[in-house]
């Protein structure tokens, strides 16, 4: 599957890569998600993961606490840092996400993606029909506009179809709807990545079209139209998804 996370300057996860903490607590993280170290298992012992890591203990702590804070892990004295059931883990935070995006998603992993999705933007097309501004209309149908250039790539229409999507929260103009929506990010764009019709003419442009249904309903400021709208993209989007697992 290809993986594609757009740079968006500060995409959510996105670390500056010379912090020691930061090392750290990205490649302990990555196996915790990974699955190299197993939900209930103890982490190696310090004087292991110093050796490991060639860092100070400073900042081998700081990188498990910052991993604490994420649901990864819980420390107790004289017991070690056991990894944590994956129902703890906080799959909001961006480093999380990231992790997982890395690693390549699962069955599970889209399907549970698409579930967030169908509860979130719909309703994000609704309320955007009702509150867009102009210059948020225009974002949507540029970004449209890019999903249907002639000879799209793959990486292009992902791209295309992750920034109509974000655009379409955006407009929503709810705080705590577009902040859930750009922590999906990376989450989102492996799911897209894997359920892109670029490679059947046919899909392709009945996606346009229904992305084109969206815009439309936005731009009239019908909510209902558009939120039914954006549940046939998603439901689409996730058969295609299932098809290629």
């Amino acid at each position: 599957m290809t993986k594609v996370l757009p740079d968006t300057g500060d995409r959510p996860g996105k670390r500056h890569p010379g912090s020691h903490t930061n090392r750290v607590m990205r490649e302990i993280g990555g196996a915790i998600i990974a699955g190299r170290y197993a939900e209930g298992a103890i982490l190696p012992g310090d004087a292991e993961l110093l050796a490991q890591f060639k860092v100070s203990r400073t900042v081998l702590r700081e990188a498990v606490k910052v991993l604490a804070g994420k649901g990864l892990v819980q420390s107790k004295a004289r017991l070690g840092t056991r990894v944590r059931a994956r129902s703890d883990w906080n799959l909001f935070d961006p480093d999380v996400l990231m992790w997982h995006a890395e690693g390549g998603f699962d069955t599970a992993f889209i399907t549970h993606v698409g579930e967030m999705r169908l509860a979130l933007e719909p309703e994000a097309a609704a309320f955007a029909a009702q509150r867009r501004s102009p210059a948020q209309l225009a974002d949507i149908l540029a970004c449209h506009a890019r999903m249907a250039k002639a000879g799209i790539t793959q990486s292009e229409f992902v791209e295309a179809d992750l920034r109509f999507h974000l655009a379409v929260a955006k407009a929503a103009n709810n705080p705590f709807m577009h902040a859930i929506s750009t922590l999906i990010e990376v989450a989102l764009s492996g799911a897209l990545a894997r359920s892109s019709p670029t490679d059947d003419p046919v899909s392709l442009a009945r996606s346009i079209t229904d992305h084109r249904a969206i815009a439309d309903a936005i731009e009239r400021g019908d909510a209902d139209t558009a939120r039914a709208a954006m549940r046939v993209v998603i439901d689409e989007g996730i058969s295609r998804a299932a098809g290629r697992m």
